[in-house]
């Protein structure tokens, strides 16, 4: 405290004063080190960390396995204890290896493995050492992150791909993890499950299975960034939150309560990408780089690259009958690499009646939809575990032969019933024919299946007017895009949901058989064969065929009148003369347009009825058509949009691949 002197100094004297006295000290004081503000308090944290993990049932080790190129990827190694000459099951991801097999904090190795991309039964039960990496750019991965990242050629400058990656990481596992018996399976979902296919481009020796799982294959004719030239809006939030960053730690957001009103108000895909920050992305200025099916798209698709390859590792390719995101894939690959499997023994193909990834989840019911049992265990316990047995497990003398699945396994809808197949489409194992027959477009909204045109079809038509300040919502509203059930976003499942507002819509034309006497069964595409016209200079055409539920249904009432989707896409107009090149159409003229639908296997039941809806907007699961032909719909403006009258003539069907008893 300063003395009563010092008080009544001034504060400018005072301090003049106090400095001259410590400068007078400091020349007759010995300089001693200042002692510290506050004393020391040791740390309570341990300058490392060691878990003991003792009592778990498995061993993890993290690792930075090299490349060729020196990138090194984060991979972990998940071993059951006590393991030896166990096989490997590996899952290359760029969503967070360590967060897929870190879903809860347990001794348990099953409760690890729960979630996304894991089939954690199988592995479990099975005694599997488990293997999942980031792919390079990503996560703890070094390295650039190239969305889908195509192979080293003229697409990708580097000698690195996923097949080299794929390559690579199984070489430096069978030299390094002595647990195992040295053979490796590759299994994924989605983009996990395009990685598969990729490990099948020049596979390693040890690489004895490959499991797609709702593979992405082409991004352009139908799986994930357009369906015929249409382009799914959708997906810009997940573009954003899957390239932006390398932790994938950028946010999507969102100003309204509804998907519809927020894709709306921003007008096109480009200017909403603008708004949420998309375009700072090089995959977003490749995508809109490349609207039509150019070599971009072509020289990425995978049953193309495939088609190839020779057959050499087995392959079981799962395809989801309600996939909203990569309903495409798996059947191309299927069709592509199939042919070379001379013996039958080398492709397989399962179908069960699922959304995404359902294959892994459970599988008993799909939003309305009861099969009276879980589908989905039935896959991964009769099917998916018996073919990971029987090419990496290494059988013990004496041992019975390992079980051998069927060349296809079918799920039938309608019926609820598993087939199996000995090839696809087969309407059943033998005896039978799959015959395409038309379902024909009549008057007074009636379809005819089977049979010639009625005369005058060719000038009779229903119309509609399709206003683009208007389009027709992909699903009932608030759209709420998502996969959080708690939040009510149920995308998942959306192609399963009853029809009937969509029907009732003045733009959508509806079309009906009479009810059914007998089961109709189908069996592979349908095929849309329109003859259309259109006011405008561009237009858009969604298909959809639905099984119409009997006004009552006894065993279950809220499936009363349900109009179930069971096959449906869109067309780009634009792309009619060539996918390779946009081409406006002629106005007010009737042009053909012919596209396939998305495989089905499915009996419609007596007592039912087929129905047909045909609109031009599915909004905004993907853009919207402005109906003037503008070089970039990414850029159109709001001038561009324009009301169009659309016409659908009766000459229009849809051919269905029925299934009758052989003649």
């Amino acid at each position: 405290m300063p003395s009563r002197f010092a008080r009544r100094l001034s504060p400018v004297a005072l301090a003049t004063t106090m400095l001259l006295a410590a400068a007078a000290h400091a020349q007759t004081t010995p300089a001693v080190a200042a002692p510290a503000l506050y004393p020391n308090y040791p740390s309570e944290t341990p300058a490392e960390f060691v878990p003991v993990t003792a009592s778990f049932n498995y061993i993890k080790r993290a690792v930075m396995v090299p490349m060729r190129d020196g990138t090194r990827l984060n991979t972990i190694v998940i071993i059951p204890r006590n393991a030896r000459g166990a096989p490997m099951l590996l899952t290359r991801t760029p969503y967070d290896a360590n967060g897929l097999v870190s879903h809860a904090d347990s001794s348990d190795l099953g409760t690890i493995l729960q979630g996304y991309d894991n089939a954690a039964d199988v592995i479990v039960d099975g005694g599997y050492i488990r293997v999942v990496q980031d792919v390079r750019g990503k996560h703890g991965s070094e390295g650039d992150y190239v969305m889908n990242r195509p192979l080293a050629g003229p697409l990708n400058p580097t000698p690195v791909d996923h097949s080299t990656d794929t390559w690579d990481t199984i070489e430096w596992l069978t030299r390094n993890v002595p647990e195992s018996n040295g053979k490796v399976g590759i299994i994924g979902i989605s983009y996990d499950g395009f990685l598969p296919l990729m490990a099948l481009v020049n596979p390693h020796p040890a690489l004895k299975v490959s499991v797609p799982m709702n593979p992405m294959v082409d991004g352009w004719m139908g799986d994930d960034w357009f369906h015929h030239g249409a382009f799914r809006q959708i997906n810009l939030s997940y573009m954003l939150e899957q390239v932006v960053t390398r932790r994938g730690d950028a946010k999507w957001f969102t100003g309204t309560h509804d998907d519809y009103d927020t894709f709306l108000r921003a007008g096109s895909a480009g200017e909403l990408a603008r708004q949420r920050g998309v375009t700072q992305s090089g995959f977003w200025k490749k995508l809109t780089a490349h609207p039509a099916y150019d070599s971009f798209w072509q020289e990425q698709a995978m049953d193309k690259i495939l088609a190839r390859q020779p057959v050499t590792v087995p392959t079981l390719l799962v395809h989801s009958l309600w996939d909203a995101e990569d309903i495409y894939g798996a059947i191309a690959v299927y069709k592509a690499i199939k042919p070379k499997d001379s013996a039958n023994d080398k492709v397989f193909l399962v179908m069960g009646p699922w959304s995404h990834g359902g294959g892994i989840g459970d599988g008993s019911k799909l939003g309305a939809l009861n099969f009276n049992a879980d589908t989905a265990l039935h896959f991964r316990q009769e099917i998916l575990r018996p073919f990971l047995d029987r090419y990496l497990k290494d059988a013990p003398a004496g041992a019975p032969a390992p079980v051998q699945i069927a060349p296809v396994s079918a799920f039938e809808t309608g019926t609820n019933k598993w087939r199996s197949l000995p090839s696809w489409p087969a309407g059943c194992a033998s005896g039978c024919a799959i015959r395409p027959t038309p379902l024909r477009l009549a008057a007074n909204q009636r379809l005819v299946l089977g049979g010639a045109a009625a005369p005058g079809a060719a000038r009779a038509y229903d119309e509609y007017i399709a206003d683009p300040a208007k389009p027709v919502p992909y699903r009932a509203r608030p759209l709420n895009y998502g996969y959080d059930e708690a939040k009510g976003q149920t995308w998942p499942r959306w192609l399963a949901d009853d029809q009937r507002e969509a029907s009732g819509r003045t733009d959508v034309l509806t079309f009906t058989t009479e009810v059914l006497t007998a089961p109709v069964k189908i069996a592979g595409e349908p095929v849309a064969k329109l003859v259309a016209s259109t006011s405008g200079t561009d237009a858009d055409w969604v298909v959809k065929v639905i099984d119409l539920y009997p006004d009552q249904v006894g065993s279950d009432a809220a499936m009363g009148g349900y109009q179930l989707m069971i096959s449906a896409d869109i067309f780009r107009g634009r792309y009619r003369e060539s996918y390779q090149h946009a081409r406006p159409l002629a106005a007010n003229q009737a042009l053909g347009y012919q596209f396939a639908l998305p495989t089905a296997n499915h009996v419609f039941l007596p007592g039912h009825r087929i129905m047909v809806q045909i609109q031009s907007s599915w909004f905004p699961l993907y853009d919207r058509n402005p109906q003037t032909f503008v070089p970039s719909i990414f850029e159109a403006t709001p001038a561009d949009y324009k009301k169009a009258t659309q016409r659908i003539y009766h000459s229009s069907f849809v051919e269905l691949p029925v299934v009758e008893a052989a003649r």
